[in-house]
């Protein structure tokens, strides 16, 4: 894809992405796609897959308690569970507010391991990385933000919650569609979003502006964004998910880059139908 070659003018020391069909079709690669790079907020859609399998196989139910007082998975999952954004500290009642968490995952992952008596980074190699041929990704700490993984792996997972293997569908389409809607919140780097919709792990552009995505991605786009410099989308409009993985800390840079670039590939994927 010549799009992809637009990464060439980003100001980072390095930079891989591919994008990836529906039907796990690999479109186009930029650098170097098996480089390990670390993830942050992007290790929060794969910890969500695995607190998804671990509900899928009855270790938990999403509507069980888990989290501050009248908390639960699916709160935990959606960032309404009302815990601070690093801070094991309760700011807001549970579904009151979208209040973005690190603490939150940290408190997911804590649960499913009691629940499975399985430390949750060896239970995401085991529910997630592992059947997915992931081979080159590790999660070493928080659940929240500590993955580190190559394009290479990300595509597999790109492909699975496209056309979900590990996941009955209806999982998968409820994990993208919106939790608790309408609460506002501050998406991280983009600010105050009226709505700030979420599903269950994964953030969905809906009508965000403005937003790390393309200004011509459909409102079904859902994914996430990491402060390392990453990202993983999926349209499911584009039929099409992107990945993009870099060394270089989010900033500017990447708000001004990013946005161009979607476009740029969604025009080329609707230049090929």
């Amino acid at each position: 894809m010549q799009s992809l070659a637009l990464i060439e003018n980003w100001p980072v020391p390095t930079a891989a992405a591919a994008v990836v069909t529906s039907d796990g079709a690999l479109l186009g690669t930029y650098g170097p796609t098996a480089h390990r790079f670390p993830l942050a907020s992007v290790t929060k859609p794969l910890a969500a897959y695995a607190a998804l399998v671990a509900y899928e196989e009855g270790a938990v139910e999403l509507d069980e308690p888990a989290g501050p007082e009248g908390s639960t998975v699916r709160h935990l999952l959606a960032h309404t569970s009302g815990l601070a954004f690093d801070e094991h500290r309760v700011t807001a009642p549970p579904g009151t507010r979208r209040l973005y968490s690190n603490a939150g995952f940290e408190v997911l992952g804590d649960h499913i391991a009691k629940a499975t008596e399985i430390p949750f980074p060896e239970y995401v190699r085991q529910a997630v990385l592992e059947p997915l041929g992931m081979t080159s990704t590790t999660l070493e700490g928080s659940p929240a933000k500590d993955g580190v993984s190559t394009v290479d792996d990300l595509v597999r997972f790109a492909a699975e919650v496209q056309v979900p293997r590990l996941l009955d569908p209806r999982t998968v389409l409820e994990a993208q569609s919106v939790v608790h809607p309408g609460l506002k919140g501050v998406l991280p780097g983009y600010g105050h979003q009226n709505p700030n919709d979420w599903g269950l792990g994964f953030e969905i552009r809906d009508s965000k502006s403005p937003h790390w995505t393309g200004l011509s991605s459909s409102p079904a786009t859902f994914g996430h964004f990491g402060q390392s410099g990453t990202f993983l989308w999926i349209d499911p409009v584009a039929g099409a998910a992107c990945v993009a993985l870099t060394d270089r800390a989010f900033g500017p840079w990447a708000t001004e880059a990013w946005t161009p670039f979607t476009d740029a590939v969604l025009a080329e994927l609707g230049a090929s139908r």
